[in-house]
């Protein structure tokens, strides 16, 4: 039997390097694309004059001076020729975002549209080497022993990511490369009052989005830590999800708020729920009729829990608080709960009315292990009152005064579990961290919490 000969489809690997980080500021300096066709390997490069000054910090980076470009042709004049390199083929490139973006930016300046399939190497490595514990470039450099001849010259850097391709090819070989192609060039079906441009300019950094029904109508508030990415994910669920399908056919807009990490787009997607209610969001409550279970003992030593209510709570102070209740309804519900569960005296804990020297009517039905009666001592029932309601107790402010959480490039500042705000510099941490009293929230506490029990409690600065 003969084997399947797998040939991919054109394939460009291609780099650029630029004046800064901003495709509608700044311009492209140098670019190099590898191409693989038919098994024939061909190389295209050029310095580009990118008619604005070159920070010094980047011309240390790469090398390139102004002297270097200043006879060079515009991307303008180039633009034919970089074109017919790039078409018909997949554009391939690391963090493709950046590089695509530039180029595609240089092209509409110019009236040209230009609409490639983009693969992106960081996520080819992500997908293939799950393990590795980073995707950047000079990770995968050493991780792979790729051979470096140009660091941060776009013909060097384009060479790496074909011998990363290689590298890749011999690990799983041509036909699941072709999968893997595939899998990430394949477009998500876009709504159809949405198009492609604003779904590229949207960030693949973390944050918050919205999507918008008929007039500017909030439909749906979400967050992740990558917001184009989890954008496209319900486009590409609404072709197999009744739900997902739903949303997509409404919406008319989508918005969107960047933040430094997880942690801030955790706060703010809570804070946003509560703001503007979206249609198709679980309603998240105010704190408004917060309550809490307090446990006291009585002048025969029994252990009875007290509602404390809003206006005397003060979470993150008090250290005898028990579960954080939206209202009074749920806080009997729960302690209902815990007394069927651990057959606890529904008349001890307040739950019901009793006739003294009578026994419930949980024991008469075997829902109580009789501490009404005597039979369990009270100091037992005490205990096991305890050991569940422990469970849910609520934790005091473990820090003398309000902390800063490191979060990305920012600064989330708290204090007795409440959310003060994010800064970014050390005037804003000064001025936040003594801002006074904030409402509690009882979300915003879970998150806070989890938080600190996690990866973020080494990120932990206090401010006192």
């Amino acid at each position: 039997m003969n084997k399947q000969i797998v040939n991919y489809p054109a394939l460009a690997f291609v780099d650029i390097e630029t004046t800064g980080s901003h495709y509608e500021r700044d311009r492209i300096t140098e670019i190099a694309i590898k191409t693989i066709s038919t098994h024939e390997v061909t190389i295209w490069e050029s310095l580009i004059n990118p008619q604005v000054y070159i920070p010094q910090n980047i011309q240390r980076l790469t090398g390139i001076s102004p002297e270097m470009v200043s006879s060079q042709p515009s991307f303008e004049e180039l633009a034919k020729e970089i074109k017919e390199e790039l078409e018909g083929k997949i554009f391939i490139a690391h963090n493709a975002r950046f590089d695509y973006g530039f180029i595609k930016a240089s092209f509409k300046r110019i009236g040209i549209d230009f609409k490639p399939k983009v693969l992106c190497t960081v996520k080819l490595s992500r997908l293939l080497f799950p393990n590795q514990e980073r995707h950047n470039l000079d990770t995968i450099i050493q991780a792979h022993d790729l051979e470096v001849s140009a660091r941060h010259r776009a013909l060097g850097d384009a060479d790496l990511l074909f011998q990363f391709w290689q590298v890749c090819e011999k690990e799983v070989g041509k036909e699941r490369l072709l999968e893997v192609i595939n899998q990430l060039t394949g477009n998500a079906s876009l709504p159809p009052n949405i198009d492609q441009e604003l779904i590229d300019s949207i960030p693949d950094t973390p944050g918050c989005y919205i999507f918008y029904g008929e007039n500017k109508v909030p439909l749906y508030i979400g967050k992740s830590i990558s917001l184009r990415s989890r954008v496209m994910g319900h486009f590409q669920g609404a072709l197999t999800q009744r739900k997902e399908m739903k949303l997509s056919l409404q919406i008319r807009d989508i918005d969107w708020i960047e933040t430094g990490g997880e942690l801030g787009a955790l706060i703010l997607e809570s804070q946003l729920i509560k703001e503007r209610m979206p249609m198709m969001n679980i309603k998240l409550r105010r704190s408004k009729d917060l309550c809490a279970w307090s446990l006291e003992k009585d002048s025969n030593g029994i252990l009875k829990p007290t509602l404390v209510n809003q206006k005397d709570l003060l979470p993150g102070l008090q250290d005898n608080l028990y579960g954080l209740f939206y209202s009074k309804r749920e806080a009997h519900s729960y302690l209902k709960a815990v007394a069927k569960k651990y057959r606890l005296c529904e008349v001890l804990l307040g739950l019901e009315k009793g006739i003294e020297g009578k026994s419930c009517f949980g024991y008469q039905v075997k829902q109580c292990g009789g501490a009404c009666t005597g039979i369990v001592p009270a100091e037992m029932h005490n205990l096991q009152l305890k050991t569940a309601m422990n469970l849910y107790k609520v934790q005091v402010w473990p820090y003398r005064g309000p902390i800063a959480i490191k979060d990305g490039g920012d600064m989330i500042v708290l204090d007795k579990w409440c959310y003060l705000g994010t800064a970014i510099n050390e005037d804003e941490l000064d001025e936040l961290k003594s801002s006074g009293d904030v409402e509690f929230d009882l979300d915003i506490y879970k998150i806070v919490k989890k938080a600190l029990s996690g990866g973020h409690k080494n990120q932990v600065i206090p401010l006192t």
